[in-house]
């Protein structure tokens, strides 16, 4: 019932700024118990997790990516925002938003992921 979808540019210069918007539906993001995730996988390489999005509004990032990433939200669209600074072509990867639920009431797991969008990072 949940869906996820990713939306934002494809490319995006170097030294810019990538920003993405996943967009929910089927589920508040507000709701207790839940997570909400960007991840990214680069052409050829395994899946690196940048940042969580609490139910509360707090946020937390991989280290790695901490100075450069941002998630905010809009609950009144229940979508939320990653915000990537400073961008090479090592950032080019297929970005993807999650769901975790953590909790009675939840599946205590991953269950619900967008389709992914690729970004490229080029001039």
């Amino acid at each position: 019932q949940v869906q996820l979808q990713e939306s934002g540019p494809g490319l995006v210069k170097p030294s810019q700024t990538l920003s993405l918007t996943c967009t929910v539906s089927g589920g508040s993001i507000t709701t207790t118990d839940y997570y909400w995730f960007w991840i990214r996988q680069p052409p050829g390489k395994g899946l690196e997790w940048i940042g969580v999005l609490y139910y509360s509004g707090t946020t937390y990032y991989n280290p790695s990516l901490k100075s450069r990433a941002s998630i905010s939200r809009d609950t009144s669209k229940n979508q939320f925002t990653l915000q990537l600074s400073s961008v090479t072509p090592e950032d080019t990867a297929v970005y993807y938003c999650a769901r975790l639920g953590m909790g009675p009431g939840t599946n205590n797991g991953m269950d619900y992921w967008g389709k992914g969008t690729l970004v490229t990072v080029s001039s």
